[in-house]
């Protein structure tokens, strides 16, 4: 059966799913208990975002984080889709995304919601000649990371990718100790022991070199 837990990052829905992984798994535990959202054969699906801002010594992502919050209720108000998980860094941001039955478009949502947190912070960004002309204000980089969930073992390994990133930028010692963060509320759920420091394994390329 489902359960439901919150989202700390961005206080939003989070789902999770019981499933069995075979014995030759070697993820941790909590990953026994994480499956993969059923995936439609037209739109839908579920994806990792890697989203990253335009200067990456910025820490608007986190000062500014009650603005990300309200860009993305917006976006999801008018285009809703499921979070399955979320980590907010000072420069960048990972998630999981399920998109409804017969939509993928993901693109129009990260628009929206880059726009309208810009929109909130005019004056923060410093926009190129370029960027000018796209009509973007010069916070965030112009691209961002989209990777296709394949299945359950690969939605496990990035859902774990996002919840010890902290760790791994040296921002926290443990992952349930950096805030912005879904990582709480999966603990809350029984999806990961409080003390949880990952498994030492990373999905081969999650996007966090990408650049404008």
């Amino acid at each position: 059966m489902p359960r439901t837990a919150g989202c700390a990052a961005l206080s939003c829905p989070t789902r999770f799913i019981a499933v069995a992984h075979s014995d030759s798994w070697r993820g941790p535990a909590c990953c026994a208990h994480v499956a993969l959202p059923p995936q439609p054969r037209a739109g839908g699906g579920t994806y990792f975002f890697t989203v990253t801002l335009r200067d990456r010594s910025s820490d608007l992502l986190v000062t500014q984080i009650e603005v990300l919050r309200a860009a993305v209720r917006r976006v999801r108000a008018r285009a809703p889709f499921h979070i399955d998980a979320w980590v907010v860094l000072p420069d960048h941001m990972h998630c999981l995304w399920t998109l409804p039955d017969g939509d993928a478009d993901y693109p129009a949502r990260w628009w929206a919601i880059k726009a309208a947190f810009s929109r909130a912070l005019a004056g923060k960004g410093v926009p190129t000649p370029g960027m000018k002309r796209k009509g973007e204000r010069g916070i965030w980089q112009s691209r961002y990371w989209e990777h296709t969930i394949r299945d359950a073992r690969d939605y496990a390994a990035h859902m774990d990718y996002t919840h010890f990133n902290p760790v791994k930028h040296g921002h926290v010692a443990r992952a349930i100790d950096w805030p912005y963060s879904s990582f709480r509320r999966c603990v809350a759920a029984g999806l990961y022991p409080a003390d949880w420091q990952g498994n030492g394994e990373e999905p081969e390329d999650t996007g966090e070199a990408t650049t404008v």
